[in-house]
């Protein structure tokens, strides 16, 4: 999933939105084993959470959750990829739909 986030990245870069959107991973605590795997061959930022700074608890994360964040950097949707898998067109077409329309609210 985290390809197709790398390939929706590179589409959004050339979207006219009145903000820019930025695609970034934050792993949870406990799962820095798999981080060397998941940034091989990306481009996308990818983070560490921490206990100091624990968005994953912050936010609520479901595994897999794409949260979407306001001008604000507080969450105004979330896209689980595991119930809607980016390789199905369909739900990369809506992720990229909801990231432009958040990137395009006032």
């Amino acid at each position: 999933q985290f390809g197709h986030l790398d390939t929706m990245q590179k589409e959004l870069a050339g979207a006219t939105t009145k903000k820019k959107i930025q695609i970034l991973g934050v792993n949870g605590i406990a799962l820095e084993s798999g981080n060397a795997i998941i940034t091989a061959g990306r481009t996308l930022p990818w983070l560490q959470d921490t206990l100091a700074e624990d968005v994953w608890n912050d936010w609520a994360v479901t595994y897999r959750d794409v949260v979407v964040l306001d001008a604000e950097n507080k969450p105004i949707a979330v896209y689980n990829l595991t119930t809607n898998d980016l390789g199905q067109p369909a739900n990369f077409a809506t992720l990229k739909s909801i990231l432009v329309g958040a990137a395009n609210a006032d």
